[in-house]
């Protein structure tokens, strides 16, 4: 995938990685640059093309794709957390986590889908999560979304494989975003890393992206006993 010269668009582009995301295809010299979210107002970098997107809307997602026919590059950024626990958590709101990363993804795919193809296979950049593999108090639902998100990844990797589109997964740990404010979790990346390192990956060919060494560790455990990597975790 070569990002000079060609069309891109990123979900949830307004704040945090997606925002990245949308700078440095600008700066990788990306002739177009579709950069969404729910309210288009939000959006605040100069260079892009803003359109509207909420990924958990349907006829959202449909108009997007009828708008931006020339797409070769597309990165499913756009995301929530809403810090519950699967058991005593607020269901609407754990609804709303596989809404928006399963469900959400896999209607912003479905539609821009025959748009990659007529452009050539083109790409697709998942943003996931370390959470992806694991989980953690609070965090239930979030990995459970992300958990199914990495699963459609994989998915569609095989039956996308035939039009010629790359399908790359990214895996980090926390970013300073404002996803995680008020959580007291440390930031391990910094959201313009998350995305040039994503964007790198992209242009090598890469099937998978971990940004961190704790996604690396996390990654690497799943081949063990999941009693030791909790026990740790717990300390």
């Amino acid at each position: 995938m070569r990002i000079d010269g060609s069309t891109a668009l990123v979900t949830g582009a307004n704040r945090g990685i997606g925002r990245h995301f949308a700078r440095h295809l600008l700066e990788r010299g990306a002739a177009r640059v579709y950069a969404t979210a729910r309210d288009p107002r939000t959006v605040d970098l100069p260079g892009v093309e803003v359109l509207r997107l909420d990924v958990t809307d349907p006829g959202s997602v449909a108009a997007a794709a009828e708008v931006a026919r020339d797409v070769a590059l597309l990165v499913n950024n756009a995301g929530v957390n809403t810090a519950q626990d699967l058991v005593g958590g607020d269901l609407a709101k754990i609804r709303l986590e596989m809404d928006t990363h399963f469900y959400g993804t896999l209607d912003v795919v479905r539609a821009f889908a025959p748009v990659l193809a007529a452009n050539g296979g083109g790409a697709i950049v998942n943003v996931l999560s370390a959470l992806s593999w694991f989980s953690a108090p609070g965090t239930g639902a979030y990995a459970a979304a992300k958990a199914a998100q990495w699963g459609l990844t994989n998915g569609i990797r095989l039956e996308l494989a035939g039009q010629g589109t790359l399908v790359t997964a990214l895996h980090l740990g926390t970013a300073d975003t404002d996803m995680i404010a008020g959580t007291g979790l440390d930031p391990i990346n910094q959201p313009a890393d998350v995305a040039r390192a994503a964007l790198d990956g992209v242009e090598a060919g890469a099937v998978e992206v971990l940004v961190d060494d704790w996604s690396a560790h996390v990654k690497a455990s799943l081949a063990g006993d999941p009693a030791v990597f909790y026990r740790d975790l717990v300390g």
